[in-house]
């Protein structure tokens, strides 16, 4: 039996215990602004419940999704991203004997989370997932830096920016349309842009990375299966990769480029193929490979870690495997 849910109340501090990280996960959205969206308009906006059962039918045709029990708007699918962490959120709670806390910078009643010390204080882990659209201007506040400087002071910790995909960033509506084409989601329009909040941070923190295109991941031939991972692993000093020989599927990730590429200070740990068979800007440039995984070890007043990947790893909307667990279970439980 599932413990009985809680909503719309106060967190309550996690005392720290050594070798139990407490996990937090921030969603940087405004869900009012993303689930009021016009949904006559094509671009930069989330799907509608309705057209997500109309594209997966019969996936969503039980009587759990129908508009007696379940939200039928844009609203509907933010929760199913909600619903998709929670094996994620279980798992590290049993490995880490902590609840995993769930924060939205405008949640469903209109109240803003800022990240600050009430977030930071029992935080060893913070997972920033860039789910906002551009358009909505959501921009991390100088006291939000400044808090988070300060927390990447304490030794141990360690923040997860997930900037998510940036599709049609051109005005150039053939390229819009090879790039639709190329992922092959229906329920992607051919503009949409996410992460002006992470974004936001990784200037102010100096990650010298930016957030490009919707690609698709290669599969072996024949047999539908995610390509492997491209890994260094005598780069990878955190583990994070042990185990590890694939993430999950999604037709549309992120390729995290990195701005200074020659920079020591960060690393490529893990890149995935993209699909040859589509073609893209990004594969006409001759790249074969996108940047999934990325890590900066601390440095200089910097005692915590900077992580570097896209949410979607972390959630089972779009399917889940065995050496994805194992990664949860290596970030879940690092030193």
């Amino acid at each position: 039996m599932e413990p009985a849910r809680t909503y719309n109340q106060t967190h309550v501090p996690r005392p720290y215990a050594r070798g139990r990280r407490r996990v937090s996960i921030y969603w940087t959205w405004s869900y009012p602004w993303e689930s009021n969206r016009d949904v006559e308009e094509l671009d930069n906006r989330f799907s509608t419940m309705t057209e997500v059962r109309r594209v997966s039918w019969p996936a969503y045709e039980t009587p759990e999704w129908d508009a007696s029990t379940f939200l039928q708007g844009i609203a509907g699918t933010l929760e199913l991203f909600h619903r998709s962490a929670l094996s994620f959120q279980r798992l590290t709670g049993e490995l880490t004997e902590q609840p995993v806390a769930v924060y939205q910078r405008i949640d469903q009643a209109g109240i803003e989370a800022r990240i600050d010390e009430r977030i930071l204080d029992d935080t060893d882990t913070l997972m920033v997932f860039g789910l906002d659209h551009l358009p909505s201007d959501q921009e991390a506040g100088s006291d939000e830096i400044e808090a988070i400087r300060a927390w990447l002071g304490r030794e141990g910790t360690c923040l997860l920016l997930s900037p998510h995909h940036d599709v049609g960033f051109t005005d150039d509506l053939e390229q819009r349309q090879v790039e639709y084409l190329h992922h092959g989601d229906p329920l992607v329009p051919r503009q949409q842009r996410f992460g002006q909040y992470t974004r936001s941070l990784m200037t102010a923190l100096d990650v010298p990375v930016i957030n490009r295109w919707g690609l698709r991941p290669a599969v072996v031939e024949r047999t539908g299966e995610l390509a492997p991972l491209a890994t260094c692993r005598d780069l990878d000093d955190l583990g994070l990769l042990d185990g590890v020989t694939t993430f999950n599927y999604h037709s549309h990730l992120p390729h995290y480029e990195l701005t200074e590429p020659e920079s020591r200070s960060i690393r490529v740990l893990a890149r995935a193929p993209v699909d040859l068979e589509r073609p893209h800007p990004f594969t006409a440039a001759g790249n074969r490979e996108l940047n999934a995984l990325l890590w900066m070890p601390p440095a200089g007043r910097r005692a915590g870690h900077l992580l570097m990947a896209d949410s979607t790893i972390f959630t089972t909307l779009f399917g889940g495997s065995g050496s994805l667990e194992r990664f949860w279970r290596n970030l879940a439980t690092m030193a």
